[in-house]
């Protein structure tokens, strides 16, 4: 007898169900089936003619739809979360029908009016690991409709699926009801009491590459010198670089750093001489408030700097405000070699090295400059705490390398900061203390300083203030680095506030690292076992010699209780002893 040929076909598959459907079943079992029933005839049966879909199957709460087209699915999720979402509106928060959506096309088998296959299970799963109200698609569906669709995607990168083979590539896709839920991440930030400022990347004007790190190193500068004055408000450097090297409106980006202020410039280095353009501009009124050419010799860059900076002040606040002196180069040679140096940290053990190289090379041509031992200081803390180099002799070093910046350069926030974070890690908390509260005398808007300076809080006992510390630094740096999020993910945790840390610890700026480990307990602490499990895996294949035991002696606890309760998460989520 001749073996029956399956019947296969391409098909985009749609699969949704409902965020705490247990929940809301045990808290009401007939409105909720009623309530579902009617979202079903009002909303999703037209939506099911309008975009030519076909509803496979019923289970329970959730649902298979099926498609002939990419578009017609996306078109399809995007109007059924904005319907659900207007149906929500005038229901309390605990009585709301929310949804996730997952999309995948594949190839499908079919029997009967039943579908079956890889195409169908991908969909599943794509839907299993979204957040509330997420549509969650494949890369088969993205690449069919990212040019014929005006909506906007977040790329999840490569994730492992419950049950099949490969990792499968997966994208957000950006729509109104996750925009109204993250309104307080994405409205527009409110302008600060006192007078607020960005200084957007200095243009190279020179067209040579290589002087391309003297000009993001005269922005940085000025940067750091401007948000020395506790009368402003300061936009630190991760986020202004953001913007470097693309063309968009003045207005837009101070709406989007939440500034009044906006500093424009330009820079050409030459035969021993620097020629810098600046503009301030009033980004509301779009008014230019000062502007000013300078062409001086190369050695007098840095009193260009303070010449800059000083005007910048008097035209914010009417005043000119004298702060102490930083410690400055002698040497031009050993400050390029620092403006490389500042690039390369936490970038790979590779970076790290070449940094080191550098800055050593710096700190013999101007053996007094100390930002060079700083950041010379915290590139050896990092060779032994997250490059696998011997803690002997780079431990030791490196807090003296430190203590030295701070002797050279008392009034450096930087040093007073990096100073600081190694003392922790010594034990020497009430030096700790003293060190951060120091920089951030200094320098009030130190994003950096607020941010890691929370990491030390959490691990004090008091996860409250340190979520309060990171949201100060996001603010400072509404574009920042990853490990902001680690940190606020990292507090959030600790206080307990396990659905937060999620969606902090997804991040994709944070996602693909060490945040896996923490993402695992939050979900295991959240009763999501078979993520955690996913995602500890995933944590432990990038990791393969962690042990918790290792980690607990290595952190620099202040509180058991924390301590205790990061070890819990992370035995529970599968991690080794």
């Amino acid at each position: 007898m001749a073996e029956e040929r399956l019947h296969r076909r391409l098909a985009a598959i749609l699969a949704t169900d409902v965020v705490g459907y247990s929940r809301l079943m045990e808290v009401d079992e007939a409105g909720t089936l009623a309530a579902l029933k009617a979202r079903r005839r009002e909303i999703l049966t037209p939506l099911l003619a309008e975009h030519v879909g076909r509803l496979v199957k019923v289970m329970g709460d959730g649902l298979l739809v099926e498609f002939g087209s990419a578009v017609d699915a996306v078109k399809f999720a995007l109007d059924l979360q904005q319907r659900t979402q207007e149906a929500n509106a005038s229901l309390s928060v605990d009585r709301r029908i929310v949804l996730r959506i997952g999309i995948n096309l594949g190839d499908v088998i079919i029997e009967g009016g039943d579908l079956y296959g890889d195409g169908v299970n991908v969909a599943a799963r794509l839907e299993g690991i979204g957040e509330p109200e997420d549509i969650i698609v494949s890369g088969s569906v993205f690449d069919q409709v990212k040019r014929k669709l005006q909506t906007g995607f977040d790329d999840l990168g490569h994730r492992s699926l419950k049950n099949i083979a490969e990792p499968v590539r997966v994208y957000r896709v950006r729509h109104s009801a996750i925009a109204d839920r993250k309104d307080d991440e994405t409205g527009p930030l409110p302008l600060p009491s006192k007078p607020s400022i960005a200084i957007l990347p200095f243009t190279n004007m020179g067209g040579d590459a290589e002087q391309e790190v003297f000009t993001d190193g005269l922005t940085e500068d000025l940067i750091t010198d401007l948000s020395r004055n506790a009368s402003l408000f300061v936009i630190a450097r991760h986020s202004t670089f953001a913007y470097k090297g693309k063309s968009v409106d003045i207005r837009l980006i101070a709406r989007d750093l939440g500034v009044r202020y906006l500093l424009e410039g330009s820079a050409r280095r030459a035969a021993g001489r620097v020629r810098i353009n600046v503009q301030l501009v009033d980004a509301v009124s779009g008014n230019h408030l000062w502007a000013d050419r300078f062409d001086r010799d190369l050695q007098d860059i840095f009193a260009v700097q303070d010449e800059v900076t000083a005007k910048i002040v008097e035209a914010l606040i009417g005043r000119l405000v004298t702060q102490p002196p930083r410690n400055r180069p002698n040497s031009m040679e050993a400050y390029d070699l620092c403006v490389r140096g500042r690039a390369l940290v936490g970038v790979s053990p590779q970076a790290s090295r070449e940094a080191r190289l550098l800055l050593q090379r710096a700190i013999t041509l101007d053996p007094d400059y100390a930002e060079a031992h700083r950041l010379l200081a915290f590139h050896l803390w990092q060779a032994w705490t997250h490059w696998a180099e011997p803690e002997v002799p780079n431990r030791l070093v490196a807090v003296a390398m430190a203590e030295k910046a701070v002797k050279l350069d008392p009034n450096d926030a930087g040093c007073h900061s990096i100073l600081g974070h190694l003392l922790a890690y010594e034990r020497r908390w009430p030096e700790c203390d003293a060190e951060f509260a120091t920089a951030l005398e200094i320098d009030p808007n130190y994003a950096d300083a607020w941010a890691d300076m929370a990491d030390f809080t959490v691990l004090s006992g008091k996860p409250a203030a340190a979520i309060e510390q990171v949201q100060k630094a996001l603010r400072l740096n509404p574009h920042p680095p990853g490990w902001y999020y680690w940190n606020l993910g990292f507090a959030q945790y600790a206080a307990r506030q396990y659905e937060l840390a999620v969606v902090t610890l997804r991040n994709e700026a944070t996602y693909r690292t060490i945040s896996r480990r923490l993402l695992a307990a939050s979900l295991v602490q959240l009763g999501r076992t078979d993520e955690a499990h996913q995602e500890g895996a995933l944590f432990m294949a990038s990791n393969p010699h962690f042990t918790i035991s290792n980690w607990a002696a290595s952190q620099p606890f202040r509180d058991d209780a924390t301590r205790d309760h990061l070890i819990d998460g992370y035995r529970k989520a599968g991690l080794p002893d």
